[in-house]
C-alpha cells in the first residue's frame, strides 16, 4: 500500500532502478521488464505520463490517494508530477510507456486502471522492439506512434483502485483491513474504536473515500485476492484468506468487479 505505515519489508535486493531520463527523446518511450517477486521501486514522481502494463503478474501503483492495481493484460496510467510506487509480490511481466505531457493532453489529471484491448496490446508489443530514438518525422514509425497514442485515449477505465482516506484514525483502521482482509470488523466496531454513531462514521467514510465502507472492504478483499491467485493458490483458500465464507460468493463478487472469473482473468489471452 503507499507509503503510510502499512507496505510490506522491502528487500534491497529487489528494489528496481528507476530510469535517470531528464526527458524523453521522442512523444513515446518504451521499458520492458522481467520483474522478480517483491520488486518494488522508491516514491518518485516523473516530468512525463507512465502507462505502466503487466503482461503477467500483477501490479500494485501506490499513491498518496489510494492504490491501484494491474492483473494481467490491464495497465495502471500515471499522471505527470505524481508521487508513486510500483511493486508486484509476484513474478510479471511488465511494459512501460512514458509519454510526453505535450502529446496526450486528453488525459485526465489522474492515477487510473485501463484495460488494453487487443489492438493496444500487439501496438504496443511492436512499439517496444522500435529504438528509443525511432525516426519521429513522417516515417512508419511515427505513424504507429499516432495509432498508439490513438488507442490509448480510448482504452476503457476499470474499477480496480482503492481511495485512502485522509484522516489518520481512519486511514489506520483502513490499513488494518489491508493487511488483514478476513477479519470481520464491522461498522458498529469501528464507530466504537472512533468513538462516534455508526451514522457519523458513515458519512465520513463516504466523505473520506468516495465509497461506502461495505463497498470499499468488498473491494479490498477482492483486490488482496490477485497475488494469490496469480501464485495459483486455490479459489476456496483464496476466498477464506481474503474473508468470504463460500467459494460461489467470491466468485460472484469477482466477476462483479473484473468482468471474468478468477479462472477467466489468470488463464490469459
Amino acid at each position: 500500500m503507499p507509503s503510510n505505515g502499512h507496505c510490506p519489508s522491502r528487500n534491497a535486493e529487489t528494489r528496481r532502478l528507476i530510469p535517470t531520463l531528464t526527458d524523453l527523446p521522442r512523444p513515446l518511450y518504451a521499458r520492458a521488464e522481467s520483474l522478480s517477486a517483491g520488486s518494488w521501486t522508491p516514491t518518485h514522481r516523473h516530468d512525463w505520463v507512465q502507462f505502466s502494463y503487466a503482461i503477467s503478474g500483477v501490479l500494485g501503483v501506490h499513491t498518496p490517494h489510494g492504490s491501484f492495481f494491474a492483473p494481467p493484460q490491464w495497465g495502471v496510467w500515471i499522471p505527470a508530477g505524481l508521487d508513486h510506487e510500483v511493486v508486484t509480490s509476484t513474478r510479471a511481466e511488465m511494459r512501460s510507456l512514458y509519454v510526453r505531457k505535450e502529446d496526450c493532453t486528453w488525459s485526465p489529471d489522474r492515477c487510473r486502471v485501463l484495460e488494453v484491448t487487443p489492438l493496444a496490446r500487439e501496438l504496443i508489443k511492436t512499439f517496444c522492439q522500435l529504438p528509443a530514438d525511432y525516426p519521429d518525422v513522417d516515417s512508419a514509425e511515427s505513424r504507429l506512434v499516432q495509432v498508439l497514442l490513438d488507442q490509448l485515449a480510448n482504452l476503457p477505465e476499470v474499477g480496480f483502485s482503492l481511495p485512502l482516506p485522509r484522516h489518520l484514525r481512519l486511514l489506520g483502521l483502513c490499513g488494518e483491513l489491508i493487511e488483514a482482509p478476513d477479519q470481520a470488523i464491522t461498522l458498529y466496531d469501528w464507530a466504537a474504536r472512533l468513538n462516534m454513531s455508526e451514522k457519523t462514521l458513515t458519512r465520513l467514510f463516504q466523505r473520506e473515500t468516495g465509497m461506502s465502507f461495505r463497498s470499499w472492504r468488498q473491494r479490498a478483499r477482492l483486490l488482496s485476492s490477485l497475488n494469490a491467485l496469480e501464485e495459483g493458490v486455490s479459489v476456496t483458500s483464496t476466498a477464506l484468506n481474503c474473508g468470504y465464507d463460500s467459494t460461489s460468493a467470491f466468485i460472484a463478487a469477482f466477476k462483479g468487479l473484473f468482468g471474468r472469473t478468477p479462472g477467466e482473468l489468470f488463464r490469459g489471452p
